[in-house]
């Protein structure tokens, strides 16, 4: 696997920055007679789009109230630690908190 470099751009839309040996080719220059000012940004809408996180799901925590640290499992897998003040503003947190019969992170 490799990690590409990519413009904050497309970092902001969730684009993953790891692709496997067998999705990469080698560049081949836009051919400016056929397809005259084709830019990245022609292609596909990079509209400034309000920040979203691509998590799955919480799979648990450690700790309490405020202080809590949420296991998160992201949609391209990944699981990581992550501080409340990270999750808060996440549907997928209200979504734990209904599992586990919770109101609020005040009852953890």
């Amino acid at each position: 696997s490799y990690r590409i470099d990519l413009p904050d751009r497309l970092k902001q839309r969730g684009i993953h920055n790891v692709f496997h040996s067998s999705y990469l080719r080698l560049h081949v220059p836009n051919d400016d007679r056929r397809f005259p000012g084709r830019l990245d940004n022609q292609v596909a809408e990079f509209d400034v789009q309000e920040r979203e996180w691509a998590v799955d799901r919480i799979l648990s925590h450690k700790g309490s109230r405020s202080d809590a640290l949420f296991e998160v499992r992201w949609k391209a897998g990944d699981i990581t630690w992550l501080p409340f003040d990270k999750v808060d503003h996440l549907g997928a947190l209200r979504d734990y908190l209904d599992v586990l019969g919770v109101e609020t992170i005040a009852d953890l």
